[in-house]
């Protein structure tokens, strides 16, 4: 088992036949059974429209707090929103994270039922007052869920499923696009403070854009942690703990944290793909045998998240804010 993160070419799993997507999904597959993570080339996401959201991102972090607040985060938005600086703890054994975040959901019509009926995890989007903000973070989500669909393509031949096994679980998904930003380390700094402390994700899969500031460590399996080097124009991937459990832990949830030994603000944006609210997350077909039963049991996919999310805002007072 190799200890550095691979570089994968979805070039031929997105345009080509059979045998190339097969051959990728087998390089996505031994990611996933080995480190959890790896790198995303040739996935076809314009620059031009990364370089927007990065300039935007930027924007909003820098406007005033008064702009920043009248889109905040609270037990009420549906996990949607501002998230001021140290907001969070995802080590809730540390200090609260350096870092700052705006999280935006599936954008849904007022009139959807799901809004009319205050389902959980569904809210309407918080927009801050800036010119082309929407419009950029919307034409960026789609992108972002139009590339988890495709690797999910990728994980189902990988795992000797159709091929279209996840397309209705993630029509409505529970997916969330954050700009977070990262400041200089203060003088004040608390001891063990990090950008974000060590945690695994949540969902299925994350797909991360970041700047050229590095900081992203990964935790290897004899526990050593390895920088993640900044490669141009790709994604980094990772495997959440949502289908680590469908897999039934075939595939491999990766401690991870960020720390900043640039001195420098950073910026990045993830894209949490989690399932639609009423996927079953169980045992996939296959993962599970005599010796190696099912070793979780069903729940629904926004059960799941629920119970991820509300520990992560505890220490801030945004306790059920996910609710």
């Amino acid at each position: 088992m190799t200890d550095t993160i691979p570089v994968i070419d979805l070039t031929p799993l997105r345009e080509g036949g059979e045998a190339g997507r097969e051959a990728v999904a087998a390089q996505i597959g031994e990611a996933c059974r080995g480190i959890g993570f790896f790198y995303l080339s040739g996935h076809g996401v314009p620059a031009k429209l990364r370089a927007d959201v990065f300039a935007m991102a930027q924007t909003f972090f820098e406007s005033p707090d008064e702009l920043k607040m009248k889109s905040a985060y609270s037990a009420d938005t549906g996990n949607r929103g501002y998230v001021p600086m140290k907001g969070e703890s995802l080590d809730p054994t540390r200090a609260p994270d350096l870092k700052e975040g705006y999280n935006i959901g599936l954008d849904l019509a007022p009139d959807d039922p799901e809004i009319v009926n205050k389902a959980p995890l569904r809210a309407l989007n918080l927009w801050p007052e800036l010119p082309g903000f929407k419009e950029v973070m919307l034409a960026y989500y789609d992108a972002m869920w139009a590339l988890g669909r495709t690797l999910h393509t990728a994980f189902a031949i990988e795992l000797g499923l159709p091929v279209d096994y996840f397309d209705d679980k993630l029509e409505r998904p529970l997916a969330t696009l954050r700009l977070l930003h990262y400041p200089e380390s203060p003088a004040d700094i608390e001891e063990g403070q990090l950008g974000a402390g060590e945690h695994t994700d949540y969902g299925c899969v994350t797909l991360l854009a970041t700047d050229d500031a590095g900081g992203l460590e990964v935790r290897t399996r004899n526990g050593d942690w390895l920088a993640a080097p900044v490669i141009p124009d790709t994604f980094v991937c990772n495997i959440g703990d949502c289908l680590m459990r469908w897999t039934n832990d075939l595939y491999v949830s990766t401690p991870h944290r960020v720390v900043n030994p640039s001195g420098r603000e950073r910026y990045s944006v993830p894209f949490f793909l989690d399932p639609d609210p009423d996927a079953i997350v169980e045992c996939l077909p296959g993962c599970s045998s005599a010796d190696n039963p099912a070793k979780y049991p069903p729940i629904r996919g926004d059960e799941y998240l629920l119970s991820r999310l509300n520990p992560t805002y505890e220490k801030s007072g945004l306790i059920g804010a996910a609710s």
